[in-house]
């Protein structure tokens, strides 16, 4: 979501004028929206000599399963709270409910942020 600054209004409604400009830092990025395909990744400069690394596309998930971790096969996006639409897209964020290989699994990750689909599975 892109950061919108402060209100243009005092609270008695009198006008504020800007101080300055967004500087790039303040500026914000749009979604990424993961989908569901053969695996995609983007690098992001970000602030501090850091890169951010997004999942454009992702078909493994990591699922924890009684203390260990398995690779489950993504075949679509079965429910997802963010956006109903999001489901109809197989669009993957977090808390999406997924149907995998290995069953239903909830993601715990943010795929956007960090490049991987991690979850958990749904009894």
């Amino acid at each position: 979501m892109k950061d919108q600054g402060r209100s243009p209004r005092k609270r008695t409604g009198g006008r504020l004028r800007p101080n300055h400009k967004k500087k790039k830092h303040e500026l914000g990025d749009e979604p990424t929206e993961t989908q569901v395909g053969d695996a995609k990744l983007k690098f992001v400069d970000k602030r501090g000599n850091t890169k951010k690394i997004r999942a454009i596309e992702a078909d493994t998930a990591s699922v924890a399963t009684d203390g260990e971790v398995v690779a489950a096969e993504i075949e679509n996006v079965e429910a997802n709270d963010a956006n109903p639409n999001y489901a109809r897209r197989n669009i993957i964020t977090k808390g999406a409910i997924l149907e995998t290989s290995e069953g239903r699994v909830r993601v715990t990750s943010r795929p956007g942020q960090d490049g991987q689909v991690n979850g958990v599975l749904v009894e």
